[in-house]
């Protein structure tokens, strides 16, 4: 079975091949690795693994928690195709059908940006609320009661104790994030649920991402 492991660990030569080694003799078989962020002298890794059946991911945790001043900040099984380069390949998705492109954004989102679902979100008018105007398989079926245009600004981690944000979804502990495509007032939302929290790495990029979908789809 696959696993998709975020590891927080010293950004220093030679610290990510010991955790490869690791990973190998703990049974794992390394399918591809994503750098998310590198400040104050950590970096942060998503890594993609194999186990052989029967082996229990607990462990990954604990071959790679040996290591000195390294953490596992999550894991969660990993369904979908390896690919370096997914956010190129969700705008030219959507950049190749205009007039079905934020269903096609929503679809193709959550194995581009590694969530478990995505939904774009009111136009900013009207009192509709936030009901998702598109969105993938496993959404929450419950939505704020207002538009989130009125509270999405710029690409952002979405705390989860805001007022608008429903009960179910904080008893969920689901990681927020979220943006504005264009300036017409709709918003893409992202979820994982149960973490790992978003960094800010990828709220930039995530910022980069819908401020190029939302010129396309002008």
């Amino acid at each position: 079975m696959s696993y998709l492991l975020r590891v927080v660990l010293p950004d220093r030569p030679g610290t990510l091949g010991l955790l490869a080694l690791a990973l190998g003799e703990a049974g794992a078989d390394i399918q591809s690795l994503d750098v998310i962020e590198r400040s104050g002298g950590y970096a942060v890794d998503d890594i993609v693994v194999n186990l052989p059946t029967g082996a229990l991911p607990d462990v990954l945790i604990t071959a790679a928690e040996a290591l000195d001043d390294t953490v596992v900040d999550a894991i969660r099984p990993f369904v979908g195709n390896l690919d370096t380069h997914r956010e190129l390949e969700l705008i030219e998705l959507v950049a190749g059908s205009p007039r079905r492109g934020l269903q096609r954004l929503v679809d193709a989102a959550p194995r581009a940006l590694q969530v478990h679902w995505a939904a774009v979100l009111d136009h900013g008018g009207g009192d509709a609320g936030a009901a998702p105007l598109y969105a993938s398989p496993g959404t929450p079926e419950t939505w704020p009661d207002r538009p989130l245009s009125e509270q999405v600004g710029t690409a952002q981690v979405v705390r989860t104790d805001a007022d608008w944000v429903p009960e179910v979804w904080r008893a969920g502990e689901i990681a927020l994030a979220a943006a504005p495509i264009g300036d017409g007032g709709a918003v893409l939302l992202l979820g994982r649920n149960g973490g790992p929290q978003f960094r800010p790495a990828e709220v930039a990029r995530l910022g980069y991402i819908s401020g190029i979908i939302g010129t396309v789809l002008k």
